[in-house]
């Protein structure tokens, strides 16, 4: 049986493989347009639903367990994640050689892409909020402007339809022209909706916004934005220049590959096994928030993929905890509360 050591933290599980990879790790630097699409297609299952839109991350205590995950795992390999922004914070923490981002719903991948676009039309971070949100940039904010400072200084801008249209466009040009993105479906007009509930929403959108959901207490982006771990100290991925500078290098260089996934499918987790073995990588980090609550009928599968990942001394999986009635709540040795922590 596979060890699980279990972190004294909000979300934390550590597993430890049992046949952890040995090969040198040739994972590329960069990614062509070509090898990037490639893998978007024919690792992605086909799209699925859920009852949620997920246009933002409602898990406020996202950064609980960053100051022992930054700690405990080493740069490199490979990191697995759910839905949208809250990636991009982990991936410049974790800092691994590529990132690949799942979700059952087209309309995730097709977000993810948006995201993208803005990160490379966007040389800073004033800009990108400014062009993610479609709000003029307010003068003063600088590279030393911290996430606070930043959405702070756009909480009283309002909406530009102006700069929403001309940003659109761009986000278009840079993915089918620049990239040679062939949207599939109504990807396309996938993209303008989602932006235009940006558009609409702005800083103060929630993950209710839009959308149902399952509670009213949700943060909205800024309150993501600007929280902190428990020590105090903010990790998002808008709080310093050099994490965004981190993830636009990654995007430029077609490190981040988002792609429509079941957890429990037959083809995008193994895909994804089975390059990282080819090439001797290792899972570093594989955050699946809550999903495992929604895998009651297919445990056994989603278990067999996890298997199929090669992990090595660091590698970790970043879980919610459980409900006591939940399907996590019902497997050996998870215990149901964690002392002195809560559940978000």
């Amino acid at each position: 049986m596979r060890k699980i050591l279990l972190l004294a933290v909000a979300i934390g599980v550590l597993w430890i493989g049992l046949s952890p990879s040995k090969a040198a790790d040739t994972l590329p630097a960069k990614y062509s347009d070509v090898e990037f699409w490639r893998m978007v297609t024919d690792f992605s299952e086909p799209g699925g639903s859920f009852q949620f839109e997920n246009f933002v991350s409602n898990e406020i205590s996202y950064q609980d367990i960053l100051p022992e995950l930054q700690r405990v795992t080493k740069p490199g390999g490979a990191y697995l994640g759910v839905a949208a922004e809250q990636n991009f914070t982990y991936i410049d923490v974790i800092q691994p050689k590529i990132a690949f981002i799942l979700d059952i719903r087209r309309q995730n991948l097709v977000e993810l892409l948006m995201y993208k676009a803005l990160f490379e039309i966007a040389p800073d971070r004033a800009d990108f909020v400014s062009k993610l949100f479609s709000r003029k940039r307010p003068a003063g904010l600088t590279a030393a402007s911290d996430a606070e400072a930043l959405f702070k200084a756009y909480d009283s801008v309002r909406a530009d339809p102006q700069l929403y249209t001309q940003t659109l466009a761009a986000i278009k040009e840079r993915l089918i022209k620049f990239h040679e993105y062939s949207p599939v479906g109504d990807d396309e007009q996938k993209i303008e909706y989602v932006f235009n509930v940006f558009f609409r929403g702005g800083p103060r959108m929630d993950y209710a916004y839009a959308s149902s959901s399952p509670n009213s207490e949700v943060p909205s982006y800024y309150n993501l934005m600007v929280a902190t771990d428990r020590r105090g100290k903010n990790w998002a991925y808008l709080n310093s220049e050099a994490s965004y500078q981190r993830i636009r290098e990654m995007q430029q260089k077609n490190l981040i590959v988002p792609l429509v996934a079941d957890f429990a499918g037959p083809k995008t987790i193994n895909a994804i096994a089975k390059y990282l073995k080819d090439h001797g990588a290792v899972l570093s980090v594989f955050y699946v928030s809550n999903v495992e609550d929604y895998l009651d009928t297919s445990w056994n599968s989603y278990s067999s993929n996890l298997f199929a990942l090669p992990t090595g001394d660091s590698s970790f999986l970043i879980r919610f905890i459980p409900h006591a009635n939940s399907v996590l709540g019902r497997i050996l040795d998870l215990p149901h509360q964690w002392p002195g922590r809560y559940w978000h």
